[in-house]
């Protein structure tokens, strides 16, 4: 499997590159909306691709562009799905060996409810396990943009963590772990009362062991 980083680019331009086979006429203000990255990230990825050949970029009326897929840009969409299953599979056995530990731990510590932070296919395997170890989840927040639901939940913008009564929260996303950790401190949550797994297959606690 790639490194961290390099995981995280190919499946941001798998996705870039799925929506733009799906419907040339999105804004790039529509991308950052559907798929949950800063408008300047976006731009940055569309760049790149379009450096790379797999995409073209076409202007239209008032101010706006039409991105097309080039072949080689078809070809490329071909080699990442078929990379990210095989990621995916691999990440999944990993994740849902890691969460178990770490939500068996924090049901032996007495803890009940938690809190998620970070949106992806990460996210959906801790929810499965969380609901094997028979803990609550009480709230998701992201840096993604509001607006969004996740198995019931309004996903609330990272600012909004100190309005989720719980004592433990998970980082759920392996693309923006260092990110997410900063930003929840940031807007006030203790270091010490967030975990997260790393993509080793090693629990990683965060600062402090106490909680």
């Amino acid at each position: 499997m790639n490194n961290k980083n390099g995981y995280t680019d190919d499946y941001r331009s798998f996705q870039l590159l799925d929506e733009i086979s799906r419907n040339e006429e999105q804004t790039q203000r529509d991308l950052s909306k559907k798929l949950g990255l800063a408008l300047g990230l976006i731009n940055s990825y569309i760049k790149n691709l379009a450096s790379k050949g797999y995409i073209t970029v076409s202007a239209i009326p008032k101010s706006r562009y039409k991105y097309y897929l080039t072949p080689h840009g078809f070809a490329e969409k071909t080699r990442l799905a078929y990379q990210h299953l095989q990621n995916f599979t691999n990440l999944y056995r990993v994740a849902r060996k890691d969460f178990r530990i770490l939500f068996n731990e924090l049901k032996q510590l007495k803890v009940e409810k938690v809190a998620f932070c970070g949106v992806d296919e990460i996210t959906e395997i801790a929810y499965l396990s969380l609901k094997e170890a028979e803990l609550e989840l009480v709230g998701i927040v992201d840096e993604g943009p509001a607006g969004r639901r996740f198995f019931g939940f309004d996903v609330l913008g990272i600012e909004d963590v100190n309005k989720i009564d719980c004592k433990i929260i998970i980082i759920t996303s392996f693309s923006s772990d260092e990110r997410l950790r900063n930003g929840l401190v940031a807007h006030g949550a203790k270091r010490d009362k967030i975990y997260s797994i790393n993509r080793e297959g090693w629990l990683k606690r965060l600062e402090g062991e106490d909680i």
